[in-house]
Parts: C-alpha cells; sequence; structure tokens
C-alpha cells in the first residue's frame, strides 16, 4: 500500500511528503494562493502523465524499439451536465470530467509500432485507476 501524507496550515500551500520526497502544492494567487507548487489537477495530470511515459518506455525497450523521447501533453476540462431529467435529485447539475492525452513519439518507429504504444499509453496503472473510478474512504485519525 502507497502512503503519502499531506500537511496544510493557514492558506493553500501544502506540503506534500511521500516515502522519499518532499514538495509543495499550492493553488495560484488568483484563487487565494503562493503558487508554491503545482495545483491539485496539476498533479493529477502530471501523474498521468509521468504514468503513461514511463509505461511506453518500458514497453518499447521491452520490445527493443528505438523510443528516442516521449512528451504527453495532457488537458482537463470539466463539462456540466444539463438536461438531466432521468438524474437521481443528487445528480442534478452533475459535471463530467474530460483528460485529453496526446502523446508525441520520437524515434525510429514505424506506423504500427506508433500505434501499438498508443494503445499501450491506455494501459497505463494510473490510467486504469483513473477510468476504473476508484472508491475513496474518509475517515478520521
Amino acid at each position: 500500500m502507497k502512503t503519502v501524507t499531506v500537511r496544510l496550515g493557514r492558506g493553500f500551500r501544502t506540503t506534500v511528503d511521500t516515502a522519499s520526497h518532499q514538495f509543495f502544492a499550492d493553488e495560484p494567487p488568483d484563487e487565494g494562493g503562493e503558487d508554491a507548487g503545482p495545483n491539485p489537477y496539476d498533479l493529477l495530470l502530471a501523474s498521468l502523465g509521468a504514468c503513461t511515459a514511463m509505461t511506453l518506455r518500458l514497453y518499447a525497450d521491452g520490445k527493443s524499439w528505438s523510443l528516442d523521447s516521449v512528451r504527453i501533453t495532457l488537458r482537463h476540462d470539466r463539462t456540466h451536465v444539463k438536461d438531466c431529467t432521468d438524474c437521481a435529485e443528487d445528480h442534478r447539475g452533475a459535471h463530467v470530467d474530460h483528460i485529453e492525452r496526446i502523446v508525441h513519439l520520437t524515434g525510429d518507429l514505424d506506423p504500427s509500432q506508433r500505434e501499438r504504444l498508443l494503445e499501450i499509453a491506455e494501459r497505463c496503472p494510473v490510467a486504469r485507476t483513473l477510468e476504473n473510478g476508484p472508491r475513496i474512504r474518509s475517515r478520521l485519525g
């Protein structure tokens, strides 16, 4: 089981401790923060992008393919659901999150290898976790 500890005092500047790293998360000044680190959605996209790139590297290296570099561009958008006449009362005004992931590959790869790598991008563990809709349980410690 992975454990990350997050500490917040006054304001939005947040200290994040992992097993071997410490960094800050924050909100930009126009949202009341100090911009001391990435905001939570930037961190989410960074996790997905890093996992995707690492998964592609692992796969290409295992196949001895000439993958020189990977660049992943990610965008997040939220669409509010309208006309939800069949929705339960607690889901009215709900939203759908969209993440666009653009995979840029450089190297001596043929079209079939590029397509296969795009398929493999869909299999990165963080993408699978997000697509499975993990259950989040909160409790007081």
